[in-house]
């Protein structure tokens, strides 16, 4: 099977590497190959985390600049930070509420305008499906819940390679059992937001 690249970035404390254990470990049981990789950088100051996946067939978990399949952008400005992984066939899923750097606070050099963030991924990429995670996590019941929402909007996007029970297994696999249910909801808040698009 051909890879299917999958590019997740954001800042620490968003969930993103729990995240990408949660999609590979349900590749693993439904016979799939998987290769990873994570950067943590300053992740405990707020700073950029990412990770690549593989699925299917590859020895490298290093997603080559233009090969993206999905990209998954925990924040804005990360999704343009990652536009390199990406190409025209890309699929992206972005959560609209920003993280500000502590570098841009009190600076001259402004946080870019949400829509301008959205209309230059949408100039790059096949197609985006913007949503408010942090907002669908609170509604969820928990703020922590964002990565969930996130995953459910990955597992929607059409040529995603993983069933959406064999992730919901993963979830219940990999999750403190008493943050199920909310987590559940979270997951089927983004899964609904993109499948309904």
């Amino acid at each position: 099977m051909e890879p299917y690249n999958i590019y997740i970035c954001g800042v620490g404390g968003q969930g993103i590497i729990k995240t990408s254990i949660v999609i590979g470990e349900a590749a693993m049981k439904s016979d799939m190959g998987v290769v990873m990789s994570e950067v943590h950088g300053m992740a405990q100051r707020g700073g950029v985390v990412s990770t690549e996946l593989k699925i299917g067939d590859s020895k490298s978990p290093i997603i080559e600049k233009g090969s993206t399949n999905l990209l998954i952008a925990f924040e804005p400005m990360e999704a343009l930070r990652a536009i390199p992984k990406a190409s025209e066939d890309t699929y992206v899923i972005v959560n609209t509420s920003p993280i500000m750097p502590f570098n841009i606070i009190g600076s001259e050099v402004p946080y870019p305008e949400i829509p301008d963030i959205l209309d230059e991924l949408k100039s790059k990429v096949k197609d985006v499906f913007a949503l408010d995670a942090e907002k669908a996590a609170k509604d969820a019941g928990h703020i922590l819940s964002l990565n969930m929402v996130m995953l459910g909007g990955a597992t929607a996007v059409s040529d995603f390679p993983i069933g959406k029970e064999a992730v919901l297994k993963s979830m219940k696999a990999n999750l403190p059992q008493k943050s199920i249910p909310i987590n559940k909801k979270a997951y089927e808040k983004g899964f609904e937001f993109v499948s309904s698009r």
